[in-house]
């Protein structure tokens, strides 16, 4: 299983991008084997702490370990697998 923390600050396009994307990235390479959790930091800013926010949208992997941040809306597919260490990151020859 696969959790997922996304950190956004209010619904505004950037979150809300961020949200479709990760959604549409775990269901084609996580059916079923993830957990989205999301917290908006202008209802709960004291959650920022913990995993140690600095800027939103922020992605957070908290399992497995070790944890992995991802900054941005996610439209990157290929770079928000790489981040959340769900494939790895091509070599260049």
């Amino acid at each position: 299983m696969v959790e997922l923390r996304l950190y956004i600050a209010g619904q505004t396009p950037s979150p809300a991008a961020a949200f479709a994307n990760l959604k549409k990235l775990c269901e084609e390479h996580l059916p079923g084997r993830y957990k989205i959790e999301v917290i908006d930091l202008l209802k709960h800013p004291q959650l920022a702490a913990g995993d140690e926010i600095v800027a939103l949208p922020t992605l957070v992997r908290k399992l497995p370990e070790p944890l992995r941040k991802i900054v941005g809306d996610l439209s990157n597919t290929e770079r928000t697998l790489v981040g959340l260490q769900l494939r790895p990151a091509k070599m260049d020859n």
